[in-house]
């Protein structure tokens, strides 16, 4: 899949980005695409949710390069597939690393994808960024490395080694490879803690999705915790956001760092379904359970840090964000 300009024009900064099809992935992919740059996209289409769904999303992001006149190529391959052979035959002014097995509660169940793709897929990445020399690297760490030890608001300078579940992991095994490799190699890094990402064409098996067709359905849903946990809901446009000024700003990290992305707001869980019921016209049963386990109570991101590299300020409010998400899922048809 590629889109071509019809127009000559200078080469522009290029930028590999794994996981492409997935929700930040596609967004990631059309921010830099209006910025400007040529995107090359990697993702294995896997089923653990709707091939659709990843198929649609490339096309969303096939139609905005034809628009913006920019360069857009896609490939369908694995981590740990020989396509890495082929890939170096392009030049990358950067590389950002989305692809991974995601989901918390998956991973209490196939802890062995989580290796597959969470580790040896992560160690291609690494090998793969020394090879081409890429000097500006970014990769999806998660706020799921903050284990229950961990002292809201969340900061970078915790020591995270008291993970609730295999992805939170594999996630910070990720941060530990990606240090040893500055160490060893010296190839620089920036890993992306990511705090409760929501919006337009985000993943079925996510909370605003879920709450949404219960709310269509009539259907009742489970509220873990009894309706006690707080998330750091973050709208998809202030991830993108950040995610772009880290990686283009200039002076990018010279060592291996880590940095959160969130709102810096914990919203209770039962606010959250209050707004989604509002925006649906619709309420939604509810039944309230124990926590599952891997889960924490509260996630609260410091941005202190953030605001430091890129004076970070996230603006879309959870209401405006909610709508938007609406908005989507009513026009989608999911």
């Amino acid at each position: 899949m590629a889109t071509k300009s019809s127009k000559k024009h200078k080469q522009m900064p290029r930028v590999l980005i794994t996981g492409a099809a997935g929700f930040i992935g596609m967004h990631t992919s059309i921010r830099f695409l209006s910025e400007g740059w040529d995107v090359v996209g990697l993702d294995n289409m896997n089923n653990y949710y709707s091939v659709g769904l990843k198929r649609d999303r490339l096309k969303k992001i096939t139609s905005e390069a034809t628009k913006l006149e920019r360069n857009f190529k896609m490939f369908e391959a694995d981590l740990n597939s020989d396509i890495w052979n082929e890939l170096k035959s392009y030049k990358f002014e950067a590389l950002i690393h989305l692809a991974a097995q995601a989901g918390v509660r998956y991973s209490l169940e196939n802890p062995d994808a989580y290796i597959y793709s969470n580790i040896l897929g992560f160690q291609k990445v690494l090998n793969f960024v020394e090879s081409k020399k890429i000097t500006r690297f970014v990769y999806a760490s998660s706020s799921s490395v903050y284990g229950k030890d961990s002292v809201p608001p969340f900061d970078e300078s915790q020591p995270c080694d008291k993970p609730e579940s295999y992805y939170a992991s594999t996630k910070r095994s990720n941060e530990l490879m990606a240090y040893s490799y500055y160490k060893t190699k010296e190839v620089s890094s920036l890993g992306l803690r990511f705090f409760t990402v929501y919006g337009p064409w985000g993943r079925p098996d996510m909370a605003p999705i879920l709450f949404a067709q219960s709310a269509d359905s009539k259907s009742k849903i489970k509220v873990f915790n009894h309706g006690n946990q707080k998330r750091d809901f973050t709208y998809i446009d202030d991830i993108t956001e950040g995610i772009f000024r880290l990686l283009s700003k200039e002076g990018f990290v010279k060592d291996a760092q880590v940095v959160n992305i969130g709102r810096g707001e914990p919203i209770g869980l039962l606010k959250f379904i209050e707004i989604i019921e509002k925006e649906m016209g619709l309420t939604i049963e509810k039944e309230f359970v124990d926590e599952q386990k891997g889960d924490v109570q509260v996630t609260f991101a410091s941005t202190r840090k953030l605001q430091e590299l890129i004076a970070y300020n996230p603006k879309t409010s959870l209401e405006e964000g909610v709508k938007r998400f609406i908005e989507w899922y009513k026009s989608y048809g999911l």
